[in-house]
């Protein structure tokens, strides 16, 4: 190898680096660098510095305030909010879960009593009359109407929204079978009966299910926001007792350092607390017991008569189809009339949903409806029992004159009860909404006053600790 002129020759491996030769300046060596000193971490500082701090009665003063201070604003904060949400359900329990659900009821009775009408309207003959033909479209414009409601109110719930769709879809569809129905009835063509049943087939396997099905979906809606209104505030009663059992530690070891009985500062901010905790504990007792007191004497109640409605109307419109389908449908064992079938079966249903409501019923206005309902049921039986014999006889016009003639018809029964029902329902609700009323009433104010509460114990907590520290300046 061939090296420049003047350049040092590459020292062999394991040989010490060639000096410099004379007259070369050495090179000077290089130090190696050390790391400085790693400080304390921010976390450490703080460590230290409450280290330091309680080690002295004016720090521990001053620890001791901003942890009195902190608990007080906090059980305000968590009060003012967790009571805010309970009253929130509770609004919604009184002015929207509750409505939705008695709206979703309305739909299901208004499409069963349309059904009804329409049957009764097709057994009157060719010329309906004019009070069934108006029965029949004022519930269809009131289900539609309801439909509209719930569809702008039910915002959040999928099913809820699920079955309002196919209630409008197939809505059309089943008045547009109830007008072939009526204009071939008119005619005196057979083909009407034939429509009128395709029409009631509709209407009790697509739109009563999905009607029935709205309606369990808001009356869930319902409980769950009773639930939510009705649940204790966990953790405000957890922070309330907290931060009353360190102020009184606090104004304890107060009295044993310095012989005082009260610290006025500390005596504000705990009677603030006692304030807040007693209010939220009261108000949420006295809301419990409203809502409590809405559910089992109203809901309870409203839920066991709108299934009594909804029974009494099906089996209205089974008892004129009965007529109307003269023994063309049969069940499915092929033994028996369909429509008298279920006549017997709504009937029953009827009764047993009687005898749970007059359990419920509470006072003489809830209790006297339901007993005109039990009178009239039992009279509309005979009725029924004597139009069967006179139909089972080959007399069918004296058995259609039973169910829709001018006088001591089912018919009659049927509205008695009916308007009975309807009268029970009207109380039920009033009840259900004066004690929901009261117990959302409980909860005003409650939120703002436990913030401003909260506040003003923190500032008696800190007045109290500098009027202490200020004995150390």
């Amino acid at each position: 190898m061939t090296y420049p002129p003047n350049a040092p020759a590459a020292s062999a491996p394991g040989t010490a680096p060639a000096q410099p030769g004379p007259g070369v300046p050495a090179q000077p060596s290089v130090p190696p660098v050390t790391p400085p000193p790693a400080g304390p971490s921010a976390w450490g500082e703080v460590k230290e510095r409450l280290r330091r701090a309680a080690t002295t009665e004016p720090g521990r003063l001053q620890i001791l305030g901003a942890v009195l201070a902190l608990l007080v604003v906090a059980f305000g904060g968590v009060t003012a909010f967790e009571v805010a949400d309970r009253a929130s359900s509770a609004d919604d329990v009184v002015s929207r879960s509750q409505p939705l659900s008695a709206d979703a009821a309305d739909i299901y009775r208004s499409l069963a009593d349309a059904d009804t009408a329409a049957a009764s309207a097709f057994l009157a003959g060719a010329q309906e009359p004019a009070d069934v033909q108006k029965r029949y479209a004022d519930d269809i414009r009131t289900a539609s109407r309801l439909l509209v409601k719930a569809a702008a109110s039910t915002e959040g719930s999928t099913e809820s929204a699920r079955e309002i769709a196919a209630l409008n879809e197939q809505l059309p569809r089943y008045t547009g079978l109830i007008e072939r129905a009526r204009a071939a009835n008119r005619q005196g063509l057979p083909l009407g009966g034939a429509y009128l049943r395709y029409a009631n087939k509709q209407m009790t396997s697509e739109l009563l299910p999905a009607a029935e099905r709205l309606y369990e979906a808001e009356t869930a809606r319902l409980q769950q926001d009773d639930e939510d209104a009705r649940d204790w505030p966990y953790l405000s009663l957890a922070l309330g007792i907290l931060a009353l059992a360190v102020l009184v530690l606090a104004q304890r070891r107060n009295y044993a350092l310095t012989n005082r009985v009260f610290n006025h500062g500390l005596l504000a901010a705990t009677a603030a607390s006692v304030v807040v905790l007693l209010w939220m504990a009261a108000a949420h007792t006295v809301a419990r017991a409203g809502l409590h007191d809405a559910r089992e004497h109203g809901q309870s109640s409203l839920q066991v008569l709108n299934a009594a409605r909804i029974s009494s109307l099906k089996a209205r419109a089974n008892e004129n189809l009965t007529l109307v389908a003269r023994g063309a449908v049969l069940t499915e064992d092929g033994k028996n009339d369909k429509y008298e079938t279920d006549y017997t079966s709504s009937m029953t249903a009827l009764t047993d949903a009687l005898a749970q409501a007059r359990e419920l019923a509470d006072d003489d206005a809830g209790r006297d409806p339901l007993a005109t309902v039990a009178e009239r049921t039992a009279e509309w039986k005979d009725r029924h029992k004597d139009a069967r014999a006179k139909d089972d006889a080959g007399d069918f016009e004296g058995a259609r004159l039973r169910v829709v003639g001018p006088d001591k018809t089912t018919g009659q029964s049927f509205d008695q009860v009916d308007a009975a029902l309807k009268k029970a329902l009207a109380h039920e609700q009033s009840e259900f909404t004066s004690a929901a009323e009261g117990g959302r009433g409980a909860l005003t104010g409650l939120p703002l006053g436990a913030a401003a509460l909260g506040v003003l114990g923190a500032a008696g907590a800190i007045v109290g600790i500098n009027r202490r520290l200020s004995e150390y300046r």
